[in-house]
């Protein structure tokens, strides 16, 4: 089980079957954590460049273009209060097509003191 003060690290694999241009992936944090790295900026990992933004509910990815295949984005977190929290969704989205888009299940998770 979590504990406060644990770090946690959060790991999307997301999977694409073609070449996507201008999409943000969206993902909501739970109302019991703090990201440890809240410096936005560019980011070049697992061969693709992305804008990483943290905002006060969410850490969003901004890519211009993302070419077929399996990628992987990481970010940290420190538990900050104990109780039970919903994870919110993430969300894949194009900037100009919103209805194109992909979202994944909540979930609940559980700090303890």
């Amino acid at each position: 089980p979590l504990k406060v003060c644990d770090k946690i690290t959060v790991r999307m694999i997301l999977n694409t079957a073609r070449n996507m241009e201008y999409v943000q992936l969206k993902d909501m944090r739970a109302a019991g954590t703090e990201p440890l790295d809240v410096i936005s900026g560019y980011q070049w990992k697992n061969n693709l460049g992305y804008y990483q933004s943290t905002k006060d509910a969410s850490t969003n990815f901004y890519i211009e273009y993302m070419p077929k295949g399996k990628y992987v984005f990481e970010y940290d977190l420190v538990a900050n209060a104990s109780g039970v929290f919903s994870t919110g969704i993430s969300t894949l989205q194009n900037y100009y097509a919103p209805q194109m888009n992909s979202h994944t299940a909540g979930s609940k998770m559980e700090i303890k003191e």
